[in-house]
């Protein structure tokens, strides 16, 4: 795409965005800026969220570390005039609802006069159509498709978990440790990527009936008694490390905020089909 030529691109709060050429200039939150990434834009910056630090958190940064982009600390708390500083033209964040974008006041971008592109990752979409809106969208920030290369791998990961989940049939619990005596059991069918495990044959557990759309919180002891075999355990920096698990029992890290592109899942499939084999 010309850089010369009128941009245009419809989000999933179903907002019109446009400008007088294809942004280059790229501020995201940090997992919406580690997809684009993965697909071939590389952000000038990238924020957190409210649960973030003053360090970009390795659980979310997939490339964009190793990469040097620069990070400005929870959307909720950007120094506007920092912002400005960068002269971002498109902001991207990620949804839950379809309604308000998740990490950054919406204000900020409409004070700055910046496009803010919001696009869903909750499960309101399946997975391969919030991987395929994300890819929508980096085309139209002028990134040539790189072939069929990364849909490729995340086809051949697929399928070796789906082999190795119909051999195993172990059972996978996914939780996030929430203090010393409590953790947040994922409900499967809250979450994209958990959903589409099940789909290809992982035997996840549900936590069973409570509060909570996303997760049942409850006490360590509820988590130890539906045995599971295997845990996903959320590897982000606020949460709490897994224990009380007996010895047999396989960890395995998960970010409930994997960057949303072919290639970031297709590193956590592989990762956790390597589990299940072992």
């Amino acid at each position: 795409m010309s850089d010369t030529q009128a941009w245009g691109f419809t989000d999933d709060r179903g907002v019109e965005l446009g400008a007088a050429r294809a942004p280059q200039r790229v501020v995201a939150y940090a997992r919406a800026g580690a997809a684009l990434f993965d697909l071939g834009v590389t952000p000038i910056a990238v924020y957190g969220s409210g649960h973030d630090g003053a360090a970009l958190d390795p659980a979310k940064a997939g490339g964009l570390g190793a990469a040097g982009v620069p990070y400005l600390g929870p959307g909720r708390a950007l120094d506007e005039a920092v912002l400005e500083e960068l002269r971002p033209e498109v902001i991207v964040d990620v949804t839950y609802d379809g309604k308000s974008p998740y990490a950054l006041d919406e204000a900020v971008a409409g004070r700055l006069g910046v496009p803010l592109v919001v696009l869903s990752v909750g499960n309101e979409l399946a997975l391969p159509a919030i991987l395929g809106r994300f890819a929508a969208l980096g085309r139209s920030l002028g990134i040539e498709p790189a072939g069929s290369v990364p849909d490729a791998e995340l086809d051949a990961a697929e399928a070796a978990l789906r082999g190795v989940a119909a051999r195993s049939g172990l059972a996978v619990l996914a939780l996030s440790g929430a203090g010393p005596e409590q953790v947040h059991l994922a409900r499967p069918e809250a979450w994209p990527e958990l959903a589409r495990l099940a789909g290809l044959g992982v035997r996840l557990l549900d936590p069973g009936p409570g509060p909570g759309a996303n997760w049942l919180t409850a006490d360590r002891s509820t988590a130890t008694g539906l045995r599971p075999d295997l845990v996903l355990f959320d590897a982000r920096e606020h949460a709490t490390p897994p224990c009380g698990f007996p010895a047999g029992v396989r960890l395995v890290p998960w970010s409930p905020e994997i960057p949303p592109s072919a290639a970031g899942y297709a590193r956590f499939f592989r990762l956790l089909a390597d589990a299940l084999a072992a």
